[in-house]
């Protein structure tokens, strides 16, 4: 049985001081906050997930209108239907798993994102000609948006070449910007976009989320 004061079982450094739901242990604050909907599944009628909906903290609130402002020139030119694409494409690469030792970096993200575009520029024009991302983790991301392309129009969603090469490169701008702007940090896109996927998760619908089978139905017209 759980017990409180117990070491947190997810990050096994501190106290645990909330019984989680989820996992039907009990963890500690901080991983409770920065885990919930990304690790964790949390269930809707979690009490701390619901109380964090209400009245986020300030300091997260802040956090928030931080990240929007470094992404918004990447994507403010996007329609709504692109933004959807945006953020299914973001879903797969959130879901990647590097192979052994490999670690994903935000250049990585940005060389998948540039060589699916080309791929799908050069298609709209009559070439078939598949443009292959310099790294080998960027070249596992570039099959994984991919497939996820082919998964969406599979299940319906009307997607042509142009609007996803649009919806791409508008993340290989933002990997490039976000990290040019980090000074240095290779990850900073992609921890800004795993905070941005937690909170849109938080404020959709539970109907609206994974699997990828309802996420592509929010790009159909």
């Amino acid at each position: 049985m759980p017990s409180w004061g117990m070491a947190c079982p997810v990050c096994g450094q501190r106290k645990g001081r909330r019984s989680c739901p989820a996992l039907g242990q009990i963890i500690c604050t901080v991983c409770c906050a920065t885990t919930r909907l990304v690790e964790i599944d949390c269930p809707d009628d979690c009490p701390h997930l619901i109380a964090a909906r209400e009245h986020p903290a300030a300091e997260v609130k802040r956090q928030q209108e931080r990240d929007v402002a470094r992404l918004v020139p990447s994507i403010s030119h996007l329609t709504e239907r692109q933004h959807q694409l945006f953020f299914l494409f973001h879903t797969a690469v959130a879901r990647h798993q590097p192979d052994g030792f490999a670690r994903l970096v935000d250049e990585d993200v940005g060389q998948a994102a540039s060589a699916v575009a080309s791929t799908l520029e050069t298609a709209s024009r009559g070439v078939i000609y598949e443009h292959t991302p310099p790294s080998m983790p960027a070249q596992r991301v570039a099959t994984e948006l991919t497939a996820l392309l082919s998964e969406i129009r599979t299940h319906g969603g009307m997607v042509n070449d142009g609007e996803a090469a649009i919806v791409l490169r508008a993340i290989e701008q933002g990997a490039r910007d976000v990290q040019k702007a980090s000074g240095g940090d290779e990850t900073s896109y992609l921890s800004l976009m795993a905070r941005l996927l937690r909170v849109r998760r938080a404020a959709q619908p539970a109907a609206q989320e994974t699997p990828a089978k309802s996420q592509s139905a929010l790009i159909l017209p």
